[in-house]
């Protein structure tokens, strides 16, 4: 069988049989675990306590059947229409229909290009230089596009339907078991893996505060829901080494040398349905190879930090910028979970919305309306917390 390494690129076919043969066991173990099932609740209406014991055991639980067909099929519309409105290339201004890309008046730029079935970080000082390893970068050989879209930056401003599905109230939920009724935002971004094209994300742990504080614990950097579009596959998914949150820093070097290739020994998939949301923790060992399978994979993430975790720290964000998070730089950010509460209930009338604790008594202040769309919501990712 033919082997991947970043040293000897493979054609995208011996990659994809490859990665299918590491798959076919890592599935079994994958699902072995017992940490996937819908959203339950306990008799007290808090968060089942068995979801909660599985997630800080693996560092992962597949919440099962978050998204319902009405709303599964509003995100893959509002999704396709913001990828058809990608620049047509990295700094071009049109899309590949000639028409203006879309982002106008958005500081951060919203898309994210990288060549098909590259690794644009791994072995790089990007993103402080917390990816160490290249990933295998299959050759896809003649007649490929030049460019993919990866990564969209800012899903709530882009996208009504993703401003929706942040105020999922059982979302919500969970984010307060993990974190404390007083949790706090992080960022939100959408990984795009396009079938025989998507990039690497080469593995990683995130978070770069924490890992020395003396109480650092399991969960001191937080989590990320990644809700899935389309099915999360071995082929196509986020890997993870479960229980690696829990180890601290990780040498990521040494562990990929010792298990010989970018396959790394004892990783399983975060296999799920269309429509599940995964609760990762930003401490667990992942990464995702080069999708050379045939499926599709979009993945909305959205993070939350435990607030103890946040306030009044001073931090070098991965753009290098350095920032301080007060009580009143929280407060701004957190505004938007209030705004997709109050959206999602005007979308959903049937169904009982979340009360954000710390701005309970306040959600007048921060109703879904076309003025707050400006006032609130554009650039709001310019107020991204990161720690």
């Amino acid at each position: 069988m033919p082997t991947a390494n970043a040293a000897t690129p493979l054609s995208a076919a011996d990659h994809a049989q490859v990665m299918a043969a590491y798959g076919r066991a890592a599935e079994v173990r994958a699902r072995s675990l017992g940490n996937r099932g819908p959203i339950r609740f306990g008799a007290d209406g808090r968060i089942d306590r068995a979801i909660l014991d599985a997630y800080w055991e693996h560092g992962f639980y597949v919440l099962e059947g978050v998204v319902g067909p009405q709303e599964l099929a509003e995100l893959r519309a509002s999704l396709d229409d913001v990828l058809a409105r990608a620049p047509a290339a990295p700094g071009a201004t049109l899309d590949r229909q000639g028409r203006p890309a879309l982002g106008e008046g958005i500081l951060k730029p919203p898309y994210r290009l990288a060549k098909p079935l590259s690794d644009p970080l791994g072995g790089t000082t990007k993103n402080n230089g917390r990816h160490p390893v290249a990933m295998a970068a299959p050759n896809l050989g003649d007649g490929a596009p030049d460019w993919t879209v990866e990564l969209l930056d800012g899903n709530l401003h882009l996208s009504d339907a993703c401003l929706r599905l942040y105020g999922h109230p059982g979302l919500l939920a969970v984010a307060a078991a993990i974190n404390g009724d007083d949790f706090v935002p992080y960022n939100e971004v959408t990984f795009v893996k396009e079938a025989g094209l998507g990039p690497s994300v080469a593995w990683h742990q995130d978070g770069t505060t924490h890992w020395t504080a003396e109480d650092w614990d399991s969960g001191a950097h937080g989590f990320n829901f990644m809700t899935q579009l389309y099915p999360s596959t071995a082929g196509n998914c986020v890997w993870v080494l479960p229980g690696s949150h829990r180890l601290g820093k990780v040498d990521i070097k040494t562990l990929v040398a010792s298990s010989g290739s970018d396959r790394i020994d004892g990783a399983v998939p975060m296999l799920a349905g269309a429509g599940d949301t995964i609760v990762t923790n930003r401490q667990l060992v992942h990464g995702s190879f080069a999708n050379s399978s045939p499926d599709r994979r979009i993945t909305l993430n959205a993070g939350f930090f435990p607030r103890k975790r946040v306030l009044g720290v001073t931090t070098r964000r991965l753009n290098g910028v350095v920032e301080t998070y007060g009580e009143e730089r929280i407060a701004e950010r957190a505004r938007i979970l209030q705004l997709a509460i109050d959206a999602r209930r005007q979308h959903f009338p049937q169904e009982t919305p979340y009360v954000y604790r710390p701005l309970a008594g306040r959600e007048d202040e921060s109703l879904w309306t076309e003025a707050n769309r400006e006032a609130l919501l554009k650039n709001y990712n310019q107020r991204d917390m990161f720690i």
